[in-house]
């Protein structure tokens, strides 16, 4: 069986060039704000992983299948039409929390959102501390 590689990886491209390059102006501006509640939040300095995805923080993982890999702690991604925030909410259950969160549709494990502020940041900021907490008790240094 060949060794899965994963397709996303920590790149050393700047996070600051990628931002500006983003051409709404209001998505630019909710990432660099997003840059700095992730950072506040993680403890850990902004990072791409990939060509679209603005990373914190890093744990490596290992399924029972023997699949593994690197991945980061938290992170977000401006995409066509919303930002999805990636705050491993799969590690933790976040029912009473996403219910104080705001305005945003949620995948599995993902939250869109359409602009900052139809969220509660402070909310946020929880969800994203509860899913570095599951990550560390599920997979420890």
């Amino acid at each position: 069986m060949a060794k899965y590689e994963a397709k996303t990886k920590q790149e050393s491209t700047s996070v600051a060039s990628f931002l500006n390059a983003l051409e709404d102006e209001q998505v630019r501006a909710d990432c660099k704000a997003l840059v700095k509640l992730f950072e506040k939040t993680t403890g850990f300095k902004a990072t791409m992983w990939g060509t679209a995805i603005i990373g914190f923080g890093k744990y490596h993982y290992k399924y029972d299948s023997g699949h593994e890999g690197d991945s980061c702690l938290a992170g977000f991604s401006p995409r066509k039409g919303k930002i999805s925030l990636y705050a491993n909410m799969h590690y933790s259950d976040e029912t009473d929390a996403l219910a104080k969160l705001g305005k945003f549709k949620a995948g599995k494990g993902c939250i869109y959102i359409k602009k900052l502020s139809d969220i509660n940041e402070d909310v946020l900021a929880q969800i994203i501390a509860n899913g570095i907490k599951g990550i560390r008790k599920q997979y420890p240094d």
